[in-house]
Order: C-alpha cells, then sequence, then structure tokens
C-alpha cells in the first residue's frame, strides 16, 4: 500500500513467477520480496475485518474442542495468528492460548483482547528456544493461511514438529494448488504466498520432518482451500483416514504429478486479463463509471498483470478496514477510501477483487440495486451480476 506522499517517489517492481519442481512438484515463487519486509510493523491485512472468515474460525475452534477432548489444561498454539481472530474462541471455551505472530501491529490487536501473543517468525529454532521458555509444547498447533506464505517451508514444519506435544495435532490450511489450475485462480499469485501446494506435495514435506498427515478436509475458504491435520509419525493412535488416499488419487488423475497441467496454466491467464481489460475499456467508451471492493492482495495481482494504471478505468476501491483506506494500491495507484464512497459515487459496476468472499461483499452493498449497480468478478471468468 502506498501513502500519497510515496505516489511521488520510485516504485519498485519485482518479478512474478511460478516455478514447480520436477521431483516433488511443489509450485513456488523466488523471494524476491522477503519476507522480514512483506510482514513489517505495517501489515494492513487484519482477519477480524471479514465476518464470514470468523463464523469459519469459530465453527473450526469448537469442532476441533470437541474432536480431540481439549479443555482447560490443553494448549493451543497458532502459528501467524494475526489479531486473534481465531484464538480467541479458544479462549472463550476456557483453553489455554498463545499466539506466534510476525507483525507487531496486529499482535498488538490480539494482545489488547487478552491473548498471549509472541511477535516473532516461526521457524525450527524458534519453536525449541522460545516456546521452551514460553511454557513447552502444545496439543494442537493451528496454521491458517500461513503454510504458503514461509519462503523456507522445511524448516517451518521443523517447527511444527518440535512445537507439537506427544499425541498432540497440526491443524494447516491453504489454498488448494489443484482448485487454483482448475479455476484459474491466478490472482491468489503473489510475493506474500512462496508457495502452492497440493496433499501430495504437504505429505512429503511432512514426512521429512517427522510427521504424518493422517487426515484431510475440503473447505470453501479463499476459492477451495485444504485443511491437513498432522501428528507425529510414530503416533500409533491417529491412522490415515480414506479421505486422504480419495484426495491422493484425484491429484494424480489431474495431473498434479506431471508438466502439462501447469504449462496450459498460462493461456488461460492471458484469457482472463482480456475479458477484464476488453470490460474496463467498454464501460470507459460507454461512459460508464467502474469501482472495486476489497483492497485485496489478489486484486492488486490482477490489476498489475493487466497493466492498469490510475484510476481512469477504475475510479477508486472501497475497503472496510482502516488500515487501508486512504491509501494506494502498488502498481495501480487506484484510491483505496471507506465503503461510505460507494454510496456517495454511485458507480455503474462494482468489481468485487476478493471473489472468494463475494457472497459477503454483495449482501453488504445489496442497497447499490437500487441505483442500478451491477457486481463484477473476474475470475474464474468475467461474470456481472
Amino acid at each position: 500500500m502506498l501513502t500519497r506522499e510515496s505516489l511521488a517517489e520510485p516504485e519498485v517492481y519485482y518479478p512474478l513467477v511460478v516455478e514447480v519442481c520436477d521431483v516433488c512438484f511443489l509450485a513456488q515463487v523466488d523471494e524476491h520480496k522477503k519476507a522480514e519486509d512483506i510482514f513489517s510493523a505495517e501489515y494492513t491485512y487484519f482477519s477480524s475485518f471479514s465476518s464470514s472468515w470468523l463464523a469459519h474460525c469459530k465453527r473450526f475452534a469448537g469442532e476441533a474442542i470437541e474432536r480431540f477432548g481439549l479443555g482447560p489444561r490443553s494448549k493451543v498454539i497458532e502459528v501467524a495468528s494475526n489479531d486473534g481472530y481465531l484464538l480467541q474462541y479458544f479462549k472463550e471455551a476456557g483453553v489455554q492460548v498463545l499466539g506466534v505472530e510476525p507483525t507487531a501491529n496486529t499482535a498488538a490487536v490480539a494482545q489488547a483482547k487478552g491473548i498471549p501473543t509472541i511477535v516473532d517468525f516461526f521457524g525450527e529454532r524458534f519453536a525449541r528456544e522460545r516456546l521452551a521458555a514460553e511454557g513447552g509444547r502444545a496439543d494442537l498447533v493451528c496454521g491458517n493461511n500461513v503454510f504458503a506464505h514461509v519462503p523456507d517451508i522445511n524448516d517451518f514444519t521443523a517447527g511444527l514438529k518440535a512445537a507439537l506435544a506427544p499425541g498432540g495435532i497440526v491443524s494447516l490450511e491453504f489454498p488448494h494448488l489443484l482448485k487454483l489450475i482448475e479455476e484459474s485462480q491466478f490472482d491468489t499469485i503473489y510475493h506474500e504466498h512462496f508457495s502452492y501446494l497440493s496433499l501430495a506435495t504437504t505429505r512429503s514435506i511432512f514426512e521429512a520432518q517427522g510427521l504424518k498427515v493422517f487426515d484431510v478436509q475440503r473447505l470453501p475458504t479463499h476459492g477451495g482451500s485444504l485443511r491437513v491435520l498432522g501428528a507425529h509419525a510414530d503416533d500409533g493412535t491417529r491412522p490415515v483416514s480414506a479421505a486422504v488416499e480419495a484426495l491422493l488419487l484425484e491429484e494424480r488423475e489431474a495431473g498434479l504429478a506431471g508438466r502439462e497441467v501447469y504449462e496450459r496454466f498460462q493461456a488461460r491467464i492471458e484469457a482472463i486479463r482480456a475479458d477484464f481489460l476488453g470490460f474496463l475499456l467498454e464501460q470507459r467508451r460507454a461512459g460508464k463509471t467502474v469501482a472495486g471492493y476489497g483492497a485485496a492482495a489478489k486484486g492488486n495481482t490482477l490489476l498489475n498483470y493487466c497493466g492498469v494504471k490510475g484510476n481512469a478505468l477504475i475510479r477508486f476501491v472501497a475497503d472496510l478496514s482502516p488500515h487501508k483506506q486512504g491509501k494506494f494500491l502498488p502498481g495501480s495507484h487506484i484510491p483505496v477510501l471507506a465503503p461510505e464512497a460507494i454510496d456517495e459515487r454511485k458507480p455503474d459496476f462494482i468489481v468485487i477483487f476478493p471473489w472468494n468472499l463475494r457472497n459477503e461483499v454483495i449482501e453488504q452493498l445489496g442497497h447499490a440495486r437500487e441505483w442500478g449497480a451491477r457486481f463484477v468478478v473476474a475470475v474464474p471468468e468475467l461474470a456481472v451480476i
């Protein structure tokens, strides 16, 4: 995010290229933008600003407490705990909690809620040294949408192993590579997401660090995610479920263990760009106004790949988070305003950049239909709603 003052300064651009390993088929981007710079003190993503995401997390906490028998003597550690959006529900149920979060401003919000949070990056050394000083290992280690965010995924997984008590559970959620490819979700590729994960690759990463995947659940979040449940490799109380083998077979049949499925992906991305740019230019010629909703990272990938610059095609983007309002999107320099700007300016079209929250956004802005506004998504294909 840019400030008004920084608009006059030179702007740095970074290559964004996905590479796929021919051996393990981990899809990854290079660490052109260092994690220490991305997850800085001024990190602008606060998880609690999505009501549907909070509802998802509350359900998970309740299910985990019941399934794994968590109680007052249990301990839950969340890695990348952000503003306490998940741990607050475990805390309300009387379970001991500890957050680990590298961004100081989101951690401060969690601490204000009474959720103990360590401001640091998670890895093997941290888990062995720092967690031992903070009270030991956990019965449940959670990581929602963090596994894809770490540049050294092997060190991170070794940290999960070190942080996990005997008989404990690891629960990781992350977007599923198969859904990304099937639904052309290329805008979920950005520098903050270093890895793009299949179940097969995740299982290999776990096994290399002495963990096993014993169950997997498919989730609708973020366009299609997996919840992978793991345990110590020698934990005989956690047999591998049929769901794991079924999904591994589905991934193989879809071609994730071969080159062709990845090489075909580029042409579909180019088609999305052509359709979206065509729509924006058509509305400009027709004298219609287009605004955006949701200053999401995925929107920045889409806008910059399409070469959108300035606010001639998209006048502004509205966002609920005050941490983003008054700033400008990187590359495109489109201003970010409060949601009230939509009511004041009454655009003809509203592009929903976080398309995974499409239903939530349409419900919030349903009154825009009163002046004839229509909603638009660009991924997986252009749709005017």
